[in-house]
């Protein structure tokens, strides 16, 4: 009778855990070996929905082989071979970008609210760093090799503060990370963040605003 009782509640504990364990577990990231990216869907999945036929070339791209033009506004260009330009990258949550630096350049402070970056130094210096939510910051100047990391979602920015051209190469434990510049997100977002607002937070007036929110301007 004691060994029933024993081999019931057994039993009751097995087929709980049993219960238990996909909702502890979860799905894995992917179910499946591959799922390339159908760039032309009109559907809207968390993602993009798998076409039919892969290729190799779909795992592959030569976009980061080249130096970027960097005569930009702020003297850098980041190129990106994520999702979009590598349709395999689709689920596998990673991806790369370039981002090359003209003589005093810089990557203006930003975020990638979908993931933690790690750059690697291909040539030049650069003064790095990353601003905690406690407002602390994290700073170093990195060279050719060093790697240097810029956790998920926190501002950052990278400078060329040398006399010749650098250049990194990024990676991303995302697809798709996402970048949002700050000045380009509070000055130049459509439909515009209304000027009282701004001139509040930054502790200007609002003609101020208006003359910074004109060089963010699309040009037409």
């Amino acid at each position: 009778m004691m060994m029933a009782r024993v081999s019931s509640a057994l039993f009751l504990a097995m087929v709980a855990l049993v219960l238990a364990v996909p909702a502890l577990a979860g799905d894995p990231d992917y179910l499946q070996d591959i799922c390339v990216a159908d760039l032309k869907s009109d559907l809207k999945v968390n993602g993009f929905p798998c076409k039919a036929n892969a290729t190799a070339d779909d795992f592959f791209t030569g976009v980061l082989a080249k130096p970027g033009a960097t005569n930009t506004t702020a003297g850098s260009v980041v190129t990106g071979a994520n999702v979009e330009k590598v349709p395999g990258l689709n689920t596998l949550g990673v991806s790369l970008s370039r981002i090359d630096y003209a003589p005093g350049g810089l990557n203006p402070p930003h975020t990638h609210p979908r993931a933690t970056e790690v750059v690697f130094v291909l040539y030049g210096e650069l003064d790095v760093g990353f601003i905690t939510t406690a407002n602390k910051l994290f700073a170093k100047t990195i060279s050719q090799g060093d790697v240097f990391a810029f956790p998920r979602g926190l501002v950052h920015f990278q400078k060329n503060n040398g006399d010749k051209p650098a250049a990194v190469i990024s990676a991303f434990n995302s697809q798709l990370p996402g970048t949002q510049s700050l000045a380009m997100t509070l000055f130049g977002a459509s439909p515009e963040v209304p000027d009282d607002v701004l001139a509040k937070a930054f502790q200007i007036d609002t003609v101020e605003v208006d003359k910074i929110k004109a060089k963010f301007a699309p040009k037409k």
